[in-house]
């Protein structure tokens, strides 16, 4: 049985800072905060001791950090990058103040987003491609555990590729999903949107 592990980089924005929509166009570091939870991830899968087939993330430099302290507490290479891990592109939102994106869109097109992955009007998603570049990555066979970091936008393509929508399809910076895939390519979730 292989083990997935979903994992969405940290923070990029301080607690004292406007949060803004940032997606695949905005190629931000992880601030201080951010820096922390990668480390509490790398702990937590250091102490785990799983048997790390592959570390695998997103180009974006947030992800890239993650995966790196993630690697380095657990004693693995550092992860190679994978475009379908890729954030979502915000269309006219990108940038902007999370006010503002509701004031444009408004909170049904936010919770279509969050809880069923219907994008607003105007982001750039290609739901399909992500959908089954999931389905191809679950389809690989192996036994171990493969840790992909990520971001939200990708990150919730997933649980719709394996068929086990949630409620709630977010998961928070510096939290995990995990997902068995058994022999017969079954796709089980195990816990969604858990931090160490």
């Amino acid at each position: 049985m292989r083990r997935l592990f979903i994992i969405r980089h940290g923070n990029t924005f301080a607690s004292s800072a406007q949060a803004c929509r940032v997606g695949a166009r905005t190629d931000i570091p992880l601030v201080d905060s951010g820096h922390d939870q990668a480390r509490r991830l790398g702990d937590w899968f250091a102490a785990q001791a799983l048997p790390v087939r592959r570390l695998l993330s997103s180009p974006l430099l947030r992800a890239r950090q993650t995966a790196d302290a993630i690697a380095a507490a657990i004693g693995h290479a550092p992860g190679e990058t994978a475009d379908w891990l890729g954030e979502i592109d915000h269309g006219p939102d990108e940038g902007r103040p999370e006010a503002d994106v509701l004031a444009r869109i408004g909170a049904q097109a936010l919770a279509d987003w969050d809880e069923r992955a219907i994008p607003p009007n105007g982001w750039i998603v290609d739901a399909d491609a992500r959908i089954a570049a999931w389905r191809a990555f679950f389809a690989q066979e192996g036994e171990g555990a493969d840790l992909l970091v990520t971001s939200n936008g990708a990150a919730r393509f997933a649980l719709i590729a394996a068929g086990v929508p949630l409620g709630a399809l977010k998961l928070r910076t510096g939290a995990f999903g995990e997902l068995a895939v058994d022999d017969a390519g079954r796709v089980a979730l195990l816990r969604w949107d858990a931090r160490p």
